[in-house]
């Protein structure tokens, strides 16, 4: 099982605008796979512009507002690559691609990095972040999975949230709940639809 680092990706289009994407990075020997899904901005980027960055963050927030529409976040621009990173990040990865394997459902750019830095200290996340990065993941598959798994998810989830969370956690989580809320009162409908 290869390792997976959630991050915050950014890339820009041909225009110069940049794009965040919480991201998982695949670990492949030397490289790092940034494996999007079709269609995403992400992937048009990739393709015109075939370099990235992640930002290691642990603001929780900026996970949770990249999957539900919250994606203006201070950044500043790199040093070897041309593009972005997080403002507030503890540290960042500039990376070049170095091949791209095409994909029905998700498109594999694999990555090399050209310069990496570190801007504080990382103190690790504790119990309410890793859960709103678990929720942040869950809820980009809402439509993927079956709804008694979302919800077993959920509760167990729900734990961490109401012993460790503090003011940024609780806000990502609301973010979130937004979006699963709506999922259900969505499935709620359909169900109250059907003949």
């Amino acid at each position: 099982m290869p390792r997976i680092v959630e991050t915050i990706v950014t890339t820009v289009s041909a225009s110069d605008e940049p794009y965040i994407a919480p991201l998982g990075l695949i670990e492949d020997g030397s490289h790092w796979i940034i494996a999007p899904f079709k269609p995403s901005r992400t992937l048009e980027n990739l393709r015109v512009h075939p370099f990235a960055v992640a930002s290691h963050t642990d603001d929780v927030r900026v996970f949770a507002g990249g999957v539900t529409g919250r994606k203006l976040w201070p950044l500043e621009a790199t040093k070897k690559v041309k593009g972005h990173r997080l403002a507030d990040c503890v540290s960042h990865w500039e990376m070049k691609v170095e091949r791209f394997f095409e994909d029905e459902q998700r498109p594999r750019f694999a990555c090399t990095i050209v310069h990496r830095q570190t801007h504080k200290p990382w103190e690790g996340f504790n119990r309410a972040q890793a859960a709103v990065l678990e929720l942040a993941v869950l809820t980009t598959r809402l439509n993927m999975l079956p709804p008694e798994k979302i919800e077993s998810e959920l509760k167990y989830l729900e734990i961490a949230i109401s012993k460790t969370a503090g003011s940024r956690e609780e806000e990502a989580w609301g973010w979130l709940m937004e979006k699963i809320n709506a999922w259900r009162q969505a499935r709620f409908d359909k169900s109250a639809d059907a003949p």
